[in-house]
């Protein structure tokens, strides 16, 4: 899911930034956010609503929703698409207003 050929942009190699996912070991690369990383690694569904628990994804980018809202760290309601992704976090999908899945 990530563009590596582009006939008119360079993307520079970048360095890969391990870290898991609901158990799960991934990589991203240094500029990545949270988001941005788990959507190069076909993660498309980043939380769920409060009330009828539909998924949500990527939606603003921005930060002013909250549709990307995670568990990082043991932290809830981080905003994954402003957050730049560090080697060794442990995200989590996280359920409504803070509850872990």
């Amino acid at each position: 899911m990530r563009i590596t050929n582009h006939p008119i942009l360079k993307f520079d190699q970048k360095q890969k930034l391990p870290f898991t996912f609901d158990g799960e070991p991934m990589v991203g690369y240094e500029g990545d956010t949270i988001a941005s990383a788990l959507h190069a690694n076909n993660v498309k569904v980043l939380g769920y609503s409060s009330v009828k628990h539909r998924p949500r994804g990527f939606y603003c980018a921005i930060g002013n929703c909250t549709s990307c809202n995670m568990v990082v760290n043991d932290e809830p309601n981080v905003r994954t698409c402003i957050t730049a992704l560090e080697a060794g976090m442990i995200i989590k999908t996280q359920q409504g207003k803070g509850e872990l899945i």
